[in-house]
């Protein structure tokens, strides 16, 4: 028969031996201590600020956790460098020119660092490469912005007050605008100016249009001056005679004029010599009563019977000859 004190010995290590195994499951599920059996790669990174980033703490990449921070060191003069432990299975996802940076697990949370980016031309990252940082704005730098931004509206709202105030004084060209009656009438009648002179080059450009319309159309002079070369030739000969005629007639003015104020010529004689005008008067007057003397001598010569027979055959014989022309 077996012994009560071994059998009580053999109870008490039974239960020590459930307890380590609970204990152990405990230690895997809340700690996730698991991870430290899975084959990792280290990667490192250089931060001027890790802004509250320690060991431990997640690294995510595309919202999937692939790692843990674990190391902190300060590097050079003040860079920190980050040593980061990445699961083997996701190194593939992973470019050499991918970027890092911090983040926040929530508004509130831990800090985490997140991986992202990369062309896949660059091969998949190897045992301790180096990421590249992208910038970020920390809490304070934001605040800081903030403050400064608050202070250029600050300004900018003054200013506008400061010019509302002197628009409301009619000050300026604005204010003056909005208080005279004299500024808006000349604008109104500007306007009006304006909408009238519109109208008319609209008139215009319609007639441009219809005018245009008239040189694709066969048949009119405007197509003929435009088209054919022929009228225009003949149009353009013409146009040189009448310069040229114009050109004569200047110079024939222009001669008549030199001759008529010349006094040793005839015509300035005429012109300008008073007693020599006088007797050119007298003479055409005389020369109008001798033809019209001449003209009754002819008609008494016509009744005279020693030369009626010779009026009257001539005048026969004028009649037989435009009898003979019909």
């Amino acid at each position: 028969m077996q012994d009560p004190q071994n059998k009580h010995a053999v109870m008490v290590g039974v239960f020590v031996l459930a307890g380590l195994l609970l204990l152990v499951v405990a230690i895997f599920m809340v700690g996730d201590i698991n991870d430290t059996f899975k084959r990792k790669i280290e990667l490192v990174t250089l931060f001027d600020d890790v802004n509250g980033l320690e060991e431990g703490n997640n690294i995510w990449f595309s919202g999937v956790k692939i790692g843990t921070v674990s190391s902190l060191a300060f590097y050079g003069k003040s860079q920190v460098a980050v040593g980061m432990k990445i699961d083997t299975k996701h190194r593939q996802y992973i470019k050499k020119d991918s970027k890092i940076r911090i983040s926040a697990d929530g508004l509130i949370g831990n800090k985490i660092l997140v991986i992202f980016g990369g062309n896949t031309r660059a091969g998949a990252v190897d045992e301790g490469d180096t990421l590249l940082v992208e910038k970020t704005f920390s809490s304070e730098e934001i605040l800081n912005m903030f403050q400064e931004n608050n202070k250029n509206v600050l300004a900018i709202t003054t200013d506008f007050k400061n010019i509302s105030k002197k628009i409301a004084a009619g000050e300026g060209t604005i204010g003056k605008l909005l208080a005279e009656n004299t500024l808006y009438d000349q604008l109104n009648a500007t306007t009006a100016s304006l909408q009238k002179t519109s109208s008319k080059a609209e008139v215009f450009a319609n007639s441009l249009v219809d005018f245009s319309a008239g040189l694709n159309k066969k048949g009119t002079l405007a197509s003929e001056l435009t088209t054919d070369t022929t009228v225009f030739k003949s149009v353009k000969a013409s146009v040189v005679q009448l310069k040229l005629a114009t050109e004569n007639a200047a110079a024939m003015v222009a001669n008549l004029k030199a001759v008529s104020s010349n006094p040793n010529t005839p015509m300035g004689v005429l012109i300008q010599n008073e007693q020599s005008g006088t007797q050119m008067k007298g003479i055409i007057k005389n020369l109008e009563g001798s033809s019209q003397k001449l003209e009754e001598s002819m008609e008494a010569l016509q009744h005279n019977f020693l030369l009626r027979g010779f009026f009257k055959k001539k005048a026969k014989k004028a009649k037989q000859d435009s009898l003979l022309l019909k």
